[in-house]
């Protein structure tokens, strides 16, 4: 019970908050206690001054790597240690994906939200998993999917009981190596009656566009960020380096850090205009 009520008041005020959209952010996965510290403490200290609600993301497995030799993480334990660690000193709920249902559990003991990877989103015993945690289910659309198939990935978390559930939209494939963001997807997956996050930097990945490696155009992260600002969207997804050239995962797509707080002013102005008319 103690989980459901502290998951629902979360939900709660993530979703509803009525002067900012909320936002989830850190580096694409673990590659150091240090370097995780260091950007959660830059994070927390930016969306401190703009009062915009923050949740540390970072993952402690990348299983889903272009090549076998590529960067995965720490690990479960590990991984989790960290985590554990960041919630704790700097007072941040925590946001990671797991890939296996047996993991949901253990995940949950650090993790407030869970994600669904895009492309496990339409395993059903990957979202019963989650649902049963109690914890809020953040679901990323494959990037096969239509933005209407994920009616029937909320049903499936629905009936464990769980409604806190998040969707995140992250581009649809589009020919080869390519990503499309369709923004009619936002009110598309909003009839399911739960929120809808963007994750903006895995939109501008390239799949497989290096050959073993993901490519990107982090150029355009500033231009569709913006486009979501316009419709209001209730949060933001932005993985974030300190420097992206050497990132061990998704270095191509991810916003380096000293770039986040003026894009996220410029974003506040265009979400607040959107939501209040101002």
């Amino acid at each position: 019970m103690m989980v459901k009520e502290e998951s629902q008041k979360l939900f709660q005020a993530l979703t509803k908050h009525e002067s900012s959209f909320f936002l989830v952010s850190g580096p694409c996965v673990i590659e150091s206690e240090e370097m995780c510290f260091s950007i959660a403490s830059r994070l927390k200290s930016i969306t401190e001054v703009l009062e915009i609600p923050l949740v540390f993301k970072a993952s402690f497995d990348k299983a889903n790597r272009s090549s076998i030799d590529s960067h995965r993480g720490p690990g479960l334990g590990k991984g989790l240690d960290i985590l554990r660690r960041i919630k704790e000193e700097f007072q941040v709920p925590i946001l990671t994906d797991f890939h296996l249902p047996g993991q949901a559990e253990v995940v949950s003991e650090v993790a407030d939200i869970l994600q669904v990877p895009a492309f496990l989103c339409r395993q059903t015993d990957m979202l019963v998993a989650a649902g049963e945690t109690g914890r809020i289910v953040n679901v990323k659309k494959g990037q096969f999917l239509s933005p209407w198939d994920m009616t029937n990935v909320v049903r499936k978390i629905e009936a464990t009981g769980n409604h806190r559930i998040i969707l995140t939209e992250r581009g649809s494939s589009f020919g080869y190596n390519n990503l499309v963001v369709d923004f009619k997807s936002f009110p598309v997956m909003a009839e399911t009656g739960y929120p809808v996050m963007f994750d903006v930097t895995h939109s501008v990945q390239l799949p497989g566009g290096m050959g073993s490696v993901t490519g990107g155009q982090r150029e355009f992260i500033p231009a569709l960020a913006m486009a979501a600002a316009g419709l209001g969207v209730p949060g933001f997804f932005f993985e974030v380096h300190e420097h992206p050239e050497v990132a061990l995962s998704d270095g191509t797509n991810q916003l380096p850090l000293d770039r986040l707080s003026t894009l996220l002013r410029k974003l506040l102005k265009v979400w607040r205009a959107s939501v209040n008319g101002d």
